[in-house]
């Protein structure tokens, strides 16, 4: 997700820096912290004749779409799919509608930006006749955006070197007394803001609204200790598998991968970890048309193609009936079943909508300065 995020970080910037919200000085540190990345008009496919693009993040998602949802779908509607991985950031759906040019039919989107886009008449609102409530989540069937599955975010950590006594909380993540060695955390704010507040003694059920302050003065108090805020899931792979940082934020996904890769000498834990939502999205004025792309969100709700889904890439079902489904081998990956859910916090996209923007500005300036 490294160069779709910086895509979009990068435009936040700009608007900012044109409608005066920011000077130049504040433009050029975000730059900094995005390695001066300026590739906005990346490569995404267009819609052909009778087909149908899902955008998602690209990588192993691709084929992992494909598998779960894309070819069956193309099979029994008579209408093929192509996955498009470039990556549909908040900036990149909304230059899409603003140019009236819009490439993808489906996005596999953050709620809280497509709820931001939503209220400026970008995104189509759920059909809810089509798509069902009761196959998704309570609580996560949005008015832009039907959660279509969950990751989250963890604590991994050094099992040799704390195996006594593994870390247990955000806490124990900032306690480099205890724990000593280096950290590394996401190079955006999503997860790290929720994690820095839980660390100076917010309870979980009182997280939100986020006090900033309160959390970036934490993030400040750990800055000295962070080897690199990394960018992409591979990165933060490769920091933990190195011995580069004793602990790190990471996504499930990528803990999972490199407890693998390293015989369980890296692990990973639930405790306090940030439970977000990914939502299926439609582009107002998408090539194949919204009946179409809600057909496809209802295909997709289906719970046999939602494990698939997680056996594939390690993604929590959004439909609760899918659960019951998981087979033994990927239950710990199944972040959003009521047992590893008990252990975490669900993200709060209602808060990242209204304030993604200026706590990205923030969190920009911090990591650069």
């Amino acid at each position: 997700m490294d160069n779709h995020f910086k895509r979009d970080c990068l435009l936040v910037l700009k608007d900012k820096l044109s409608e005066g919200a920011i000077d130049r000085r504040t433009f050029l540190t975000g730059l900094v912290a995005l390695g001066a990345y300026s590739a906005i008009g990346a490569h995404s496919a267009k819609a052909g004749d009778g087909e149908l693009v899902v955008a998602n993040w690209g990588g192993d998602a691709v084929p992992a779409f494909k598998s779960a949802f894309a070819d069956g779908f193309g099979e029994s509607a008579g209408k093929p799919v192509k996955i498009d991985g470039s990556g549909p950031t908040k900036g990149a759906m909304r230059a899409q509608f603003e140019s009236g040019a819009v490439r993808w039919d489906v996005c596999d989107a953050d709620p809280g930006s497509t709820k931001a886009l939503g209220q400026k008449g970008m995104i189509e609102q759920v059909d809810y006749a089509v798509v069902d409530k009761a196959k998704i989540e309570n609580g996560f069937a949005f008015e832009f955006s039907p959660a279509n599955y969950f990751f989250s975010y963890v604590i991994a950590y050094d099992a040799k070197k704390f195996a006594g006594d593994p870390p247990k909380s955000w806490a124990d993540f900032w306690d480099v007394k205890k724990y000593p060695g280096k950290r590394t955390m996401f190079k955006w704010m999503s997860g790290c803001l929720e994690a820095a507040l839980m660390a100076d003694g917010v309870p979980a059920d009182k997280l939100y609204p986020l006090d900033m302050d309160r959390a970036f003065k934490k993030l400040e108090e750990l800055k000295p200790h962070i080897v690199s805020y990394w960018d992409s899931g591979a990165e933060s792979q490769q920091l933990m598998r190195d011995g580069e940082a004793s602990m790190g934020l990471l996504w499930h996904t990528r803990a999972n991968l490199v407890e693998t890769d390293t015989g369980g000498d890296v692990s990973w834990t639930y405790a306090q970890g940030i439970m977000a939502a990914s939502g299926w999205t439609v582009i107002k004025g998408n090539p194949a048309g919204k009946d179409v792309a809600m057909q496809f969100i209802a295909y997709c709700q289906d719970p046999a193609r939602q494990v698939a889904l997680l056996e594939a890439l390690g993604s929590g079902p959004a439909n609760p009936a899918a659960h019951a489904l998981v087979s033994d081998k990927f239950k710990r990956l199944d972040c959003s079943s009521p047992e590893n859910r008990a252990q975490q916090v669900a993200m709060d996209s209602e808060w990242y909508a209204a304030n993604s923007d200026k706590a990205l500005e923030r969190y920009l300036a911090m990591v650069a300065g």
